[in-house]
């Protein structure tokens, strides 16, 4: 074929130009990197408006933010089409299906599949298909996606962040530990393998180790995006207080690490939103807002901004407490009903899942308000946050829904409940003090001599990981 080059993965693309080869392929590695630059691949196209790898990848890239600047690279990607490769038009018709506005995500994952069987290299259809399957609540089809093609990738840079991500969300922290030292001893700058690792020692209940070794990675960060950036620190910030040091060092790390972001004149403010609102919920319920002064009601304010809403399901079902709990009661209640209109407006199937969410939010909107018990009644009886996943979070994000529930079966008088709900937890994760604390609380509330055990424990744990 007439015009061929290949990109970073060895594979043909139909165009003459190195200049937009070398646009894409530093495309890749933004994207793999988490980088700041992604945008890169809008040169692609202007250096050749007629290759379909450029256009369609870059429709991709603006079809979340921008869609209608999406629109015509996808349709000169459509017009060009016969004259591609067969690497592009794979790629092609992956991305196609995945920015359709009512698409189907399991034929999406079907066609990234196929993608991968033929084109194992690609990496960035692998990270592409990831993050589908994490917004789908599939993390065994992230696995089965990424052991496909490891064979082929076994030294390369990235894979094994890949890895490990998946495993973890499989609850295999055993081998998301093992995968994850791979990738770090490939490539020790890889900041998705930094969060892998950091999600091992932070559930292996190891904070001191965890922010040791963040700390020490930090200094490779400065390229991350906005959301890589803030939710490593994210994760700092989460160790430091899981680990029960003083408020005012998670207090630091907010204001340095997370808030100013939004100092840089290249940030993305609701990547930086979504750290942000997560950590003071954490922070809410342990009964620490206090030290954050007036930082929850100046968040709030900024997510007033409907422009930050119906970004991502995870994010505003925390904006949705946010505004609740700010006395922003009329800008939580416009949110959940364009949430129940977003739900409208889905297929049967993809209704049913997300059906979850909404009472999540519904629960979150009533906790905002001190509504404890009606909070309760959009929840199950056997409420687990790990069944939340359709909202696009990790189990550590979720986790902290799980600190609301007991904090509000607490608030209602419902120790026992509680007793049962905190027992379960601690049976993974016997090392976090505040989940001891809650147990001494609903111990003490039973009348139950256990009381004095448990605040003996969560007293040892308290002192034993910063002092």
């Amino acid at each position: 074929m007439e015009g061929l080059k290949v990109d970073k993965w060895g594979y043909e693309v139909k165009t003459n130009s190195d200049s937009c080869i070398s646009s894409i392929n530093s495309y890749y590695h933004q994207v793999l990197s988490y980088g700041r630059e992604r945008s890169v691949i809008l040169e692609a196209p202007k250096q050749d408006p007629n290759c379909v790898l450029a256009n369609i990848l870059a429709a991709h890239y603006l079809s979340s933010a921008d869609s209608s600047r999406a629109m015509p690279l996808l349709e000169a990607a459509k017009s060009y089409l016969e004259q591609a490769s067969l690497y592009e038009k794979v790629v092609f018709d992956a991305i196609n299906c995945l920015i359709s506005p009512n698409r189907d995500d399991d034929v999406a994952v079907e066609l990234h599949f196929k993608l991968l069987k033929d084109f194992p290299r690609d990496l960035v259809s692998l990270k592409r298909a990831q993050v589908l399957c994490f917004y789908m609540g599939c993390p065994d089809l992230s696995l089965k996606l990424v052991e496909q093609v490891l064979s082929v990738n076994k030294q390369e840079s990235y894979i094994y962040g890949m890895l490990a991500f998946s495993l973890l969300e499989l609850g295999r922290y055993t081998d998301a530990e093992e995968a994850a030292n791979k990738g770090f001893e490939i490539d020790s700058e890889d900041a998705w393998t930094h969060h892998a690792l950091c999600h091992v020692y932070q559930y292996k209940c190891r904070f001191k180790e965890a922010v040791q070794f963040m700390e020490k990675c930090s200094r490779t960060w400065s390229s991350l995006s906005s959301f890589m950036y803030t939710h490593n620190w994210w994760h700092v910030a989460l160790c430091y207080l899981e680990g029960h040091s003083p408020m005012e060092k998670v207090r630091d790390v907010y204001d340095q690490n997370i808030w100013k972001e939004l100092e840089r004149s290249d940030a993305s403010p609701a990547e930086v939103y979504l750290n942000a609102v997560g950590l003071l919920l954490r922070v809410y319920v342990r009964g620490g807002i206090n030290v954050f002064g007036d930082r929850l009601k100046i968040l709030a304010d900024c997510l007033t901004n409907k422009a930050f809403w119906h970004l991502e399901w995870h994010l505003d079902v925390l904006v949705v407490w946010a505004l609740s709990c700010t006395g922003e009661v009329s800008k939580a209640e416009e949110l959940l009903e364009g949430l129940k209109s977003r739900i409208s407006n889905m297929t049967k199937k993809k209704q049913q899942h997300m059906q979850r969410a909404m009472l999540l939010a519904e629960a979150l909107f009533e906790y905002g308000k001190g509504e404890n018990e009606r909070a309760l009644e959009f929840l199950d009886e056997t409420f687990d946050a790990i069944n939340y996943k359709i909202i696009g979070a990790s189990d550590e994000q979720l986790d902290v829904f799980n600190e609301v529930w007991i904090t509000m079966l607490l608030n209602s008088g419902q120790a026992t409940k509680a007793i049962q709900a905190i027992e379960k937890l601690l049976k993974k994760r016997e090392g976090t003090p505040f989940l001891w604390r809650l147990l001494e609380k609903s111990y003490s509330m039973s009348r139950k001599q256990e009381a004095i055990d448990a605040g003996k424990k969560a007293q040892a744990l308290e002192a034993a990981y910063f002092n």
